[in-house]
């Protein structure tokens, strides 16, 4: 049964920014550090037998091995969990490595998978092609759509997985909506919070089952380092996903880029709402301007999915979406007019980012497939860093003429 567990989530009244900074970090280090210490060992000991066997029954926490647990890396879970109001969590190598191992832990041979049909070219590919390969059967569709939608769960489904906002048509799915239904069906919700970090929705609070970040892009937030985080209330599954998956396949973070997300976490708040304000004056920007057909924004008023954003999200984020109104031509002599904006494949750093989803994240999907859930040949993704916006605007401007 699932439950948003609020009682739990009241327990810790510190706010975000505060949790931001602090959680997971109050521990009593050796020489009691201000930050926690890089704890870059393979190997822990033990002072005796005694306490080696209670370590490995599961009566005493010491550490073992770092492909296990780490310090370093469990003040970054522990951090991790307060910001997401969940009950504990497990840091991975990459999204991916979080992504894989999640959807691995909870379908077996003869399960069914529904997925949103707009998704991060990798998470698209390994739901579309790998889990087949191994006896799961798997459908996208529009999650939005609600009648669709119940029909396929009436059916007969194991676990549903989306990203919300998506990637890169920013679609909304109503987390409430979907964590009911879905908990009538005794179905498991996954969720992928990456656009939105949990600085602005939290799924868990929804009623989600699980809630999934790549922690390269926002958690981190300067592109220097790869992770994912897997987030949720039932400790028994994440003790079940930690020892049993993430140790096992050998997708373990390592203790300096679990350091680095810690140090990227103290500035999550900041530069979120930098992100987003750069984000907003960038997507008013690209609306009035001859060259751009639609712009995609949560925070626009005519954007599809506008009015569930501000029911579920306390901001709008700072991805936008574009259509370029020109071929494919015209969009490489824009591209490479860019002198501030840089040309890349991720998102949620300092820097702004652009990227072309058609040929670069989402090349993997058929080409007609693209086209039918919005995916065109003229979708441009920006991901707003937290520059001044009037130089990001400049920048924009000057490669559109």
């Amino acid at each position: 049964m699932k439950s948003a567990n609020k009682e739990v989530n009241q327990l810790d009244k510190k706010h975000f920014a505060t949790n931001a900074v602090h959680a997971g970090e109050e521990k009593e280090f050796t020489n009691r550090p201000l930050n926690t210490p890089i704890y870059l060992t393979s190997t822990f000991t033990f002072p005796d037998l005694d306490t080696a066997e209670k370590t490995f029954d599961f009566e005493r926490s010491d550490y073992v091995y770092t492909r296990g647990n780490n310090p370093t890396i469990r003040a970054l879970e522990e951090k991790m969990t307060a910001l997401e109001h969940g009950n504990d969590a497990v840091a991975f190598a990459s999204g991916m490595a979080a992504i894989s191992s999640v959807l691995l832990s909870l379908l077996e041979k003869g399960d069914n998978l529904l997925a949103h049909q707009v998704l991060y070219g990798s998470a698209h590919n390994f739901i579309s092609e790998i889990l087949p390969r191994r006896g799961v059967a798997t459908e996208f569709i529009d999650l939005r759509d609600e009648k669709v939608f119940l029909q396929k769960i009436k059916a007969g489904v194991d676990v549903i997985y989306f990203e919300t906002p998506a990637n890169p048509t920013l679609d909304i799915i109503d987390l409430e909506k979907i964590a009911k239904y879905a908990d009538s069906y005794n179905i498991k919700v996954v969720v992928d919070n990456t656009f939105a970090s949990p600085y602005w929705q939290k799924p868990l609070d929804e009623g989600i089952d699980i809630v999934l970040h790549s922690a390269t892009k926002y958690i981190c937030g300067h592109g220097d380092a790869l992770g994912g985080i897997v987030v949720s209330n039932d400790q028994d599954y994440i003790q079940k996903l930690k020892f049993g998956y993430m140790a096992e396949y050998g997708g373990v973070m390592s203790p300096f880029n679990a350091w680095l997300m810690l140090r990227g976490l103290k500035t999550l708040a900041l530069r979120m709402d930098a992100h987003a304000k750069n984000a907003s004056q960038i997507a008013d920007f690209l609306v009035s301007h001859p060259k751009i057909e639609k712009v995609y924004y949560p925070g626009q008023k005519d954007f599809a999915d506008y009015q569930l954003a501000q029911k579920q999200m306390s901001g709008f984020g700072g991805i936008v979406s574009f259509e370029f109104a020109g071929d494919k031509e015209d969009i490489e002599v824009f591209l490479k007019k860019l002198k501030l904006i840089k040309l890349a494949v991720s998102l949620g750093d300092t820097e702004t980012l652009i990227e072309y989803p058609f040929a670069m994240t989402h090349r993997g999907y058929a080409k007609d497939y693209l086209e039918k859930i919005g995916i065109n040949a003229n979708l441009i993704r920006i991901s707003a860093g937290i520059e001044d916006v009037r130089d990001l605007i400049k920048d924009l401007d000057e490669a559109l003429a």
